[in-house]
């Protein structure tokens, strides 16, 4: 039988396992090459891993804790904190005042509004280092005798909360806007109650509620 010649004329078949022409590498050898550096790799990073799990924990750099008066619903309160500790983780961690909620912890959904000296603010977004001196209120101060606040029973008769999580921070926010506008229209709560957010989507209700509320506390009747 007849012989093909290969390349230069030697009479052999060049393999099809080269990889090119002169390498001297066959497919199988580069696969092999290639698991055993893809492995490596691994073992590799996962030692760097281990290793530095293994390291010590850095020294933390900053100020300790300082000694901090906050005034939280008419009683007075002597905390030793770090200057960074915001003043919402202090009514929280710290005193167990936990009206309050810490949703998204950026100053957006309005779920943490407190009032500092009357005015709504979110709890998170300020150092309670910074709230010594001011009268804070939070969703516990509304309650009075075992009776609801007027703004607190307009939103439980409107269906104005869902998972709750937002209606602590809306009831604050509600009762310090009527404080300022006591006969709003409804475009007026719309934008005045614009800072605060509800993932349930129950805005017909809270706004309702605040309609009723305001009736109530100018003396009218609370429903209807």
């Amino acid at each position: 039988m007849r012989k093909r010649k290969g390349p230069k004329g030697t009479g052999k078949i060049k393999s099809p396992a080269r990889t090119g022409p002169g390498t001297g590498v066959s497919r199988r050898d580069f696969l092999r090459g290639a698991s055993v550096a893809v492995s490596g790799g691994v073992l590799v990073g996962t030692g760097v891993v281990q290793s530095a799990q293994a390291s010590p924990a850095a020294e933390v750099a900053g100020p300790g804790k300082v000694p901090i008066k906050l005034r939280v619903n008419g009683r007075k309160h002597a905390l030793s904190l770090e200057p960074r500790v915001t003043l919402l983780d202090a009514l929280r961690n710290h005193l167990d005042i936990t009206g309050a909620k810490k949703v998204c912890d950026r100053s957006t959904c309005g779920a943490c509004t407190v009032l500092l000296d009357g005015k709504p603010v979110y709890a998170c977004s300020v150092l309670a280092i910074e709230a010594q001196g001011s009268r804070i209120r939070t969703v516990e101060s509304l309650m009075r005798h075992g009776k609801l606040h007027p703004v607190q029973a307009a939103f439980v008769e409107n269906d104005a909360q869902q998972c709750g999580f937002c209606t602590p921070g809306f009831v604050m926010a509600s009762k310090a806007f009527l404080d300022k506008n006591p006969n709003p229209t409804p475009e007026e709560i719309r934008r005045g109650l614009g800072g605060n957010l509800c993932r349930c989507g129950t805005y017909v209700g809270v706004r309702k509620a605040v309609m009723d509320a305001a009736r109530a506390l100018k003396g009218g009747p609370l429903y209807g």
